[in-house]
């Protein structure tokens, strides 16, 4: 049974700066609690400022529930004479720092590498968790599909867990005996401070490209927001960028860590060349050693140059390296493959990036023989970066011979009102091609009725995700499962 911590108050705010204590800084912490609701005797109520709420609305139902200590960037009107208040600047940042100590730090007892980037960070950090696992190691995984540790899958809600949640997996991690963490680092994880207080042995840099601007506001500040997390790396760690980005060389202008890098495009540290490309595969050459990779398309040459150049900065031997990450398949949703009776190929990718969705496509175009469609049912996710969304049909009526419009994840807003934002981007050229189908079971069931043998439907956006979020409500949709219900109807 999990053993829960108690700490000293002053023990914990040990490192965090510009903190002013009303009351005793001695008292016994047992918890640190974001959701008021939650709080006991013994608990540290953090009052965040988030996007939704503000966490200092709820100091007074907190205190009445008996919180001990109360964490806040104003100090309520009313204070509590049993009550400690811990006045500071930024109440995330103070949370990031005080969680890892009330946790002792578990982040400086293992080996912990960061992936951030728009796209790639899934199929990175799950490459490494594989391969770690395959040169002997116990590893953890903290990804937007699942956290891990060793077989053990813990459901995953955020790309990045809040402050409190991570070092409480991390300590986990590090109990169970894990020496090697790898996880995604969200953008968001940097700007809400969920990330501070962590010590990372490496970080890597995959690409980036429009995303997230419904929280970020400007491209600028969801670059810079990416760029804080090389920011912060200590100078025993590496940075690894690929090159061939043209802001790689941006991330790590002011960091402290070893700067290394990638490409397949110009001379780097670690350096890649695609021989041939199918379906079955990919030949590549890899710092002058060719491999044989069961992975496929340029985008996943990148993702298995960053990973190389990791272990290979870990301390681990090329050849070892390259002997097991020529086994490793991609993670559940990234460009999976399926196959019917008559050789129809369905695909289902999680590309819900402009970019992500190009590269997806293009890599089919690639593949292909020239004579099969390409099928491409796409939509977009609601209260999220609307400006993405014309740019995405555009890209699949570009790449593609036929294009289903349908629904994603629509959350709070109308599907009808995101396609219709998604149908301005289709050319007037393009009309012919292209349909809009609201329900997306509908969608994928019509691109199959559409499919003729060796035709190649992709079926993009939701990739792992075996739900569909509408007005506030998870309901159940795999594209997996409604894709191989499909396969099966075709041959009943």
């Amino acid at each position: 049974m999990e053993s829960t911590p108690e700490k000293i108050l002053s023990d914990i705010l040990i490192g965090v700066a510009g903190a002013h204590v009303t009351g005793s800084d001695i008292v016994i912490i047992k918890s640190i609690i974001l959701d008021s609701r939650r709080v006991m005797p013994g608990s540290l109520f953090v009052a965040l400022r988030g996007t939704q709420t503000d966490g200092h609305q709820y100091i007074g139902t907190a205190t009445e529930l008996g919180a001990t200590a109360i964490l806040c960037e104003e100090l309520p009107e009313k204070i509590s004479d049993n009550v400690t208040y811990i006045q500071v600047p930024d109440s995330a940042e103070a949370m990031g720092l005080i969680a890892a100590a009330f946790y002792d730090h578990p982040s400086q007892k293992i080996t912990l590498v960061g992936v951030t980037g728009t796209n790639g960070k899934t199929s990175v950090a799950t490459f490494l968790f594989q391969l770690f696992r395959a040169l002997g190691y116990r590893c953890g995984l903290i990804s937007t599909v699942q956290n891990q540790i060793e077989d053990e899958v813990i459901p995953s809600t955020h790309t990045t867990p809040d402050a409190v949640a991570l070092n409480h997996l991390l300590a986990q991690m590090q109990r169970n005996k894990c020496s090697h963490v790898f996880m995604e680092v969200s953008s968001h994880a940097v700007a809400q401070h969920r990330i501070t207080g962590l010590h990372f042995a490496g970080g890597i840099f995959t690409n980036i490209t429009h995303d997230h601007l419904d929280f970020h506001k400007t491209f600028d500040n969801y670059i810079k927001a990416k760029k804080g997390f090389f920011d912060q790396l200590p100078k025993t760690a590496f940075a690894l960028v690929n090159v061939d980005d043209r802001r790689g060389a941006v991330m790590v202008q002011n960091t402290k860590a070893k700067v290394e890098t990638y490409s397949l495009q110009t001379l780097a540290s670690f350096k890649g060349k695609i021989i041939s490309d199918t379906l079955a595969g990919m030949h590549m050459e890899v710092n002058n050693q060719e491999v044989w990779f069961r992975v496929i398309g340029r985008f996943n040459a990148y993702n298995l140059l960053s990973v190389y150049g990791a272990a290979v900065l870990l301390g681990e031997k090329p050849e070892s390296v390259l002997t097991e990450l020529s086994n490793l398949k991609s993670p559940p949703g990234r460009f999976e493959q399926f196959h019917s009776a008559d050789n129809i190929v369905g695909i289902v990718d999680y590309a819900h990036t402009p970019d992500a969705l190009e590269n997806v496509l293009e890599t089919i175009n690639h593949l292909r023989s020239g004579n099969e469609k390409v099928i491409t049912v796409v939509g977009c996710g609601g209260n999220r970066d609307a400006e993405k969304r014309p740019k995405m049909a555009a890209i699949a009526c570009k790449l593609s011979n036929r294009v289903i419009l349908t629904s994603d994840n629509p959350r709070y807003e109308e599907p009808m009102d995101i396609l219709e934002q998604m149908r301005k981007g289709v050319p007037p050229l393009d009309y012919k091609k292209t349909s809009v189908i609201e329900d997306r079971y509908e969608a994928i069931n019509r691109a199959f009725e559409e499919a003729n043998p060796e035709d190649i439907i992709l079926i993009a956006g939701k990739g792992h995700e075996n739900y569909q979020e509408i007005k506030g409500v998870k309901h159940h949709f795999d594209d997996k499962e409604v894709l191989l219900e499909a396969f099966a109807k075709r041959y009943s």
